[in-house]
């Protein structure tokens, strides 16, 4: 007579039953933060508030600007402000400004990428000790070298030119790039590098094809960065220009200015129109500007 010695079969444990009076169990929904929201609410109005009235008053005639109310929607809008501003030599100034924007932002790419990339892949004391004096830039303001500045492109042949104005505003964009992409860089993992210095490729490859797709987060915030602080500078056209034909949009606000006072309307509708191509750029790169600033400093 056999006997069986396999172990018997676990038994398996019902379901407990449901207490009476209770349903099935129910996530609860997380709440919205209220302070946020009506912090939020508070700062839009803060930033809305400015915006309309720029836009309202330059649809103003400069009666009603000077003794209306500015918060007050315009009974009778017109356009003839922005008349003035395009009969003025708008599209001449707004022409400078591009130039002078797309340059400096190509001088600092071209320049800042591969110095973030050296700076992140060197490890010796004296690539660190040279970043960091790079860096120093950021804590030199303009009206402290404008003197200097102006006496070297003076011996340059450069006064009165667009490059007077574009290679400066380049230099003191560039600290403030190299930072940012030198944060980002970091962020690219050293199994990549090493990978890819196995396979036999050289510095520059690395950085072509490595470090710059995996750093175009970076590149898209030093790009807009760049271009805003050309778009917006002053010091430099007013020190560095002196003719028509090499006004920027800063400079030709100055075209509403006589002797008998300023044309407020035209004033707010030129700084209108200069307003919206620098907006439609950050609309279209906004996603990638976040994201940028986002990754500096690293991991």
């Amino acid at each position: 007579m056999s006997t069986d010695t396999r172990p018997a079969a676990p038994r398996q444990r019902s379901a407990p039953a449901p207490r009476p009076g209770r349903g099935p169990a129910r996530r609860r929904k997380p709440f919205g933060n209220p302070v946020a929201g009506v912090g939020s609410l508070i700062w839009l109005v803060i930033v809305l508030v400015p915006l309309y009235t720029l836009v309202s008053a330059s649809l103003m005639r400069q009666d009603q600007a000077l003794n209306g109310d500015p918060l007050a929607i315009p009974t009778d809008p017109t356009l003839e402000n922005y008349n003035t501003v395009l009969d003025s030599g708008f599209l001449t100034l707004l022409g400078n400004t591009a130039i002078v924007a797309v340059v400096t932002v190509v001088l600092v790419l071209v320049f800042s990428v591969p110095v973030a990339y050296v700076a992140v892949r060197t490890r010796s004391r004296l690539s660190s000790l040279a970043f960091r004096t790079f860096l120093l830039g950021v804590a030199i303001p303009a009206q402290a070298v404008i003197v200097p500045l102006y006496l070297l492109i003076g011996k340059m042949g450069l006064y009165d030119t667009l490059w007077a104005i574009i290679l400066p505003t380049a230099a003191f964009a560039m600290p403030v790039a190299v930072l940012v992409l030198s944060g980002t860089m970091r962020d690219v993992s050293e199994e990549m590098y090493e990978a890819m210095s196995l396979d036999g490729a050289s510095p520059v490859r690395m950085l072509w094809q490595l470090a710059v797709p995996l750093s175009r987060a970076g590149i898209s915030t030093v790009a807009i960065f760049s271009a805003l602080q050309a778009w917006n500078g002053f010091l430099f056209p007013l020190i560095l220009t002196q003719s028509e034909e090499n006004r920027v949009l800063t400079l030709g606000l100055f075209n509403f200015m006589t002797q008998f006072g300023v044309n407020i309307p035209a004033v707010l509708a030129a700084i209108v129109l200069s307003v919206v191509p620098i907006f439609a750029v950050y609309l279209v790169a906004r996603r990638a500007l976040v994201n940028g600033l986002m990754g500096v400093g690293g991991k």
